[in-house]
């Protein structure tokens, strides 16, 4: 760290803050090398300059985060942090409440009355004196892994902008590459963390159902997560370990002591058992590029001492439950929108609405009830093995515009070009993404690492492994 000690206050260069952790900066701010208004004043430089993403929603909150900015430079300067992040920019994903801004859900119909309250993670992050800098943008109601809506358009990916950063979670994902913010928190209901991480070469992470309270609760129910998404395992870790607290609000919440997140990280995978699943069993369309990629990412792991070999989940029949509980909530969602207003609606949300009347509420309880098989399933399955590895997507990003990829053999719905994800939903385990490397064309590839329930901590340490072992190559704007 010395290469970054200033004078008091003295400011760094633009490009120096962006690539700085959360970890960076609360040290720099106890040294009193860096203060959070200068941060503060940089991320938002840089959320204009790149604007053209359109990774946040169009709310002007410099002043107020300025405010809270010099209020976390008075702390710091008496020695007194009030948190883990105290001064940390963070973004927050649109569908998250965040008291006194709306919660659009990237909806022109959403409700655009500020919000009365924080949700949990919101709340955590505040009282550990985070910034918010901004709400991310999303796909509408978060229905697709894509990130375009009719209220905010096209969310574009810094490596390419005639690609999507991946949804729904999109805005979070451009905002954690580019530094726009340091600490990243968004929702995952079929994948809409970690397509966004994969596609976007950031990390993304589905926290087990219920490590991390929810409320107001989701219209997806039991499938819908909210976790971290950033620019390295650290800053994911360091995310979790405050937004995992408790919170009374969510029912089905442990509301169990946040864990410490962070430590351990480097402690490796020697002696795990890891199964490599290029396929799942069944997934029959995969880039040759990416399985090149993942598997590579595998070998490293067993390189660091992992007992590493091929199997194969037990998974039959997931594409049928996981469309069994999600269309009819977009029946439903659509359902509670006045009908006058429906035609502001996304088409291709209104299709996969319309598709999901052919499902009764006997099929919506059966699909529900088919979960614990999934999940009795994979428990036996992590009786042999401590974690899995599969691709995170069997393709790279797909153009802006588009809801299915160019190329043939993928069907007529978005969860057959997502296969790895949407599983796991299910069964309400862990899953992260990390990067492992770049396509030809200079797309990023993810590599997903899921675990037993619970088993949170040994993901991320997995996870940091592969960071470490393949280092990403830092976006460059």
């Amino acid at each position: 760290m010395e290469r970054y000690r200033l004078p008091v206050f003295a400011g760094l260069p633009m490009n120096t803050i962006a690539e700085l952790s959360s970890a960076d900066l609360v040290r720099l701010y106890g040294q009193r090398a860096l203060s959070p208004v200068e941060v503060v004043r940089d991320v938002f430089a840089r959320i204009e300059a790149n604007a053209a993403l359109n990774a946040f929603m169009p709310l002007d909150l410099s002043a107020a985060a300025l405010a809270l900015a010099k209020e976390s430079e008075a702390r710091w300067q008496r020695g007194a942090p009030i948190g883990a992040v105290d001064g940390v920019p963070t973004s927050i994903k649109d569908n998250i409440a965040v008291k006194g801004m709306p919660t659009r859900r990237g909806s022109k119909t959403g409700d655009a009355a500020p919000a009365d309250a924080d949700s949990p993670v919101t709340a955590r992050l505040r009282e550990q004196g985070a910034i918010i800098v901004g709400k991310t943008t999303m796909p509408e109601h978060g229905w697709i892994g894509v990130c375009h809506s009719p209220l905010t358009g096209i969310t574009r990916n810094p490596w390419n902008p005639d690609h999507t950063p991946g949804g729904s979670t999109g805005g979070g994902a451009v905002a954690a590459l580019l530094g726009l913010g340091v600490l990243h928190v968004g929702t995952d209901g079929a994948g809409s963390l970690r397509i966004p991480a994969a596609f976007t070469g950031v990390v993304g992470m589905k926290p087990s159902f219920g490590r991390v309270p929810v409320y107001p609760p989701s219209p997806l129910n039991v499938l819908s997560h909210q976790g971290p998404i950033a620019r390295t395992v650290a800053d994911a870790a360091q995310v979790l370990s405050v937004v995992s607290a408790p919170d009374a609000r969510d029912m089905a919440a442990w509301n169990a002591p946040a864990e410490d997140f962070v430590s351990g990280l480097d402690d490796g995978v020697r002696g795990l058992r890891i199964a490599w699943s290029p396929r799942l069993g069944r997934v029959g369309n995969l880039d040759s590029e990416i399985a090149a990629a993942a598997e590579k990412a595998a070998r490293a792991l067993q390189e660091q001492g992992a007992q590493v070999e091929e199997a194969d989940p037990p998974l039959d029949g997931a594409l049928d439950v996981i469309r069994a509980m999600w269309w009819p909530t977009a029946t439903s969602i659509v359902d509670s929108v006045p009908p006058a207003r429906r035609a502001e609606m996304d088409p291709g949300f209104l299709h996969i609405a319309e598709r999901g009347r052919q499902f009764t509420t006997m099929d919506y309880l059966n699909a529900y009830t088919k979960r614990s098989t999934f999940h009795q399933a994979m428990r036996r399955f992590h009786k042999r093995y401590d974690l899995l590895l599969t691709p995170t997507m069997p393709i790279a990003a797909l153009k802006v515009r588009h809801e299915m990829p160019e190329e043939r053999g993928f069907g007529d719905d978005w969860f057959n070009w997502s296969p790895y994800t949407y599983p796991f939903n299910l069964t309400g385990q862990p899953a992260a993404s990390v990067p492992c490397g770049l396509t030809k064309t200079r797309l990023p590839i993810g590599l997903q690492i899921v675990g037993p329930l619970r088993s949170d901590q040994t993901v991320l340490r997995a996870a940091s492994a592969v960071e470490k072992a393949l280092p990403f190559p830092r976006f460059k704007s």
